[in-house]
């Protein structure tokens, strides 16, 4: 065989391997500019220098502290919170589609913010939501929040939520099926008889309520309303009358109609005929009170006395016959005539309500009930 002998690399070769070594020295180990700082003894694995042809890596992102972040706005609202695009002035609460409650959350990591409604209505300037619409006549405040539940009111046009406070301004609007749930509600005129309460039963007496059936409806009620049972959920008295009192009671299920008979803002007056006997150190005067009863203390029936530590408001009272006052009265406290008439020597032997507002008991006999007429108003 022959012997082969060994390779041997020229000069140009050679030196062109000694470039190769030298860059790939310089590659590991860059030298930094002047005017550069130091690096670090340890290299950081991001900072590897690529090989020969191959590309370089895009720089990582750098991670913000959690204080170095944007605070993110939630709206307080129906459903989940959701982050807002929009971000409000410094120092103050964004807006909110419904009007309501919107609070930020400046500490890092934390939830919305919620407080209670009264917290709230306290706090802003405004009106309660059902509140504004008890003001308004549409319903009343407990009306309302069931119908706020619902969803059937708007505020603005937007979906009202439970504890909002509204202004003024604000533009309040129902849904056809609380107006139309509205219609179905019944206002009941009874002529109470002596011996029934008001309200709940108490002592053993039955409650005005139990009058209501079938049985006991005027036959002459022009209404055209057929009773039914759903009529006594939610009827209640709008207005008491004592025990051993007797005349007109309203019993409704609308909330409208008791804020505008016993709310606190109400005007409405209520008439009522009143039979009394007057004390005197020769006996009680049973027979023609009118002429033995001072008329200065007439006057003080009409305005200037005080029950429960409040002045009265002026009444108007007047001699209906020799033995018995008219009284019309635009406030309702408890047992007040029969509390007016003993300050000043009266005693009340009968009392009968005729009138509440424009609504007057007629000729609806003792013991029996009719409807409020879609045409009458008190």
């Amino acid at each position: 065989m022959t012997e082969r002998k060994p390779l041997t690399l020229g000069a140009d070769q050679k030196r062109l391997r000694e470039q190769r070594a030298l860059a790939l020295e310089r590659l590991a180990t860059p030298t930094p500019p002047p005017d550069a700082p130091p690096t670090p003894s340890t290299p950081s694995r991001d900072k590897r220098a690529p090989s020969v042809g191959e590309r370089p890596s895009p720089p990582r992102m750098q991670r913000q502290p959690p204080d170095a972040r944007p605070p993110r706005a939630w709206q307080v609202g129906a459903g989940s919170p959701r982050p807002t695009a929009a971000q409000p002035p410094a120092g103050q609460p964004p807006a909110s589609p419904l009007g309501g409650r919107v609070l930020r959350s400046d500490a890092p990591g934390s939830g919305p913010v919620r407080v209670s409604a009264s917290a709230v209505a306290s706090a802003a300037e405004g009106t309660r939501l059902n509140k504004r619409m008890a003001e308004l006549g549409i319903c009343s405040r407990r009306e309302g929040d069931a119908w706020i539940d619902k969803g059937w009111v708007t505020v603005n046009g937007e979906v009202a939520v439970m504890g909002m406070v509204v202004q003024a301004t604000d533009r309040i609007e129902v849904s056809e099926a609380a107006k139309g749930q509205q219609k179905h509600l019944v206002t009941i005129l009874l002529n109470k008889p002596m011996g029934f309460v008001s309200g709940q039963a108490e002592d053993g007496h039955q409650p005005a309520i139990s009058l209501i059936n079938p049985r006991s409806h005027w036959p002459e009620d022009g209404s055209r309303i057929r009773f039914a049972n759903h009529q006594l959920q939610g009827l209640a008295p709008a207005g008491r009358l004592d025990i051993d009192s007797v005349g007109l009671l309203v019993l409704t299920q609308d909330g409208r109609v008791a804020r505008q008979l016993i709310g606190e803002d109400s005007e409405v007056d209520k008439e009522y005929l009143v039979r009394v006997t007057y004390a005197t150190p020769d006996g009680d005067v049973a027979t023609d009170v009118q002429a033995a009863f001072p008329a200065e203390r007439l006057a003080l029936l009409r305005h200037g006395l005080s029950l429960d530590g409040e002045p009265l408001k002026p009444a108007q009272v007047d001699w209906q016959n020799p033995e018995q006052l008219r009284f019309v009265l635009n406030q309702g406290k408890k047992r007040q005539i029969r509390r007016m008439c003993e300050q000043v020597g009266l005693k009340v032997v009968g009392l009968k309500r005729i009138r509440m507002g424009r609504v007057t008991l007629g000729n609806l006999p003792v013991g029996q009930w009719r409807y409020l007429g879609a045409h009458e108003r008190f």
